[in-house]
């Protein structure tokens, strides 16, 4: 936290030259219209600066559930599906081809990615 807390205030002082800047290029429209481009372009540059600066990925796995499906693994009929899309390092949330298990294949599945380094406990 300290060091996005660091990043966010160097942040904050490349933004100053560059609004010094479009205020005074815009200036010759009047100092309110000025002001209000340089904050549209600031806001243009800094919002992704920002977003990458504020986005924390999660270490918390989220799951989606589908009902009535059948077991990519094992191959049979189930109420419920389970499958994991997302925690740090394993990121399924665009696959096209979306795998859903049984609730003990995907015991088996999570313990595979545990084991072989891809996710941690």
């Amino acid at each position: 936290m300290i060091t996005r807390y660091f990043v966010y205030l160097l942040r904050w002082q490349v933004s100053t030259p560059i609004l010094a800047f479009c205020v005074i290029v815009f200036a010759r429209f009047g100092n309110v219209w000025a002001t209000i481009v340089a904050n549209l372009i600031g806001g243009l540059i800094f919002f992704w600066i920002d977003r990458y600066i504020f986005v924390k990925k999660s270490n918390i796995p989220l799951w989606t559930i589908k009902n009535n499906t059948i077991c990519s693994d094992c191959g049979s009929k189930i109420k419920r599906g389970y499958r994991l899309i997302f925690t740090k390092n394993y990121d399924r949330i665009n696959d096209n081809n979306p795998q859903f298990r049984c609730e003990s294949c995907s015991e088996k599945k999570l313990n595979d990615l545990i084991e072989y380094g891809v996710i941690h406990q």
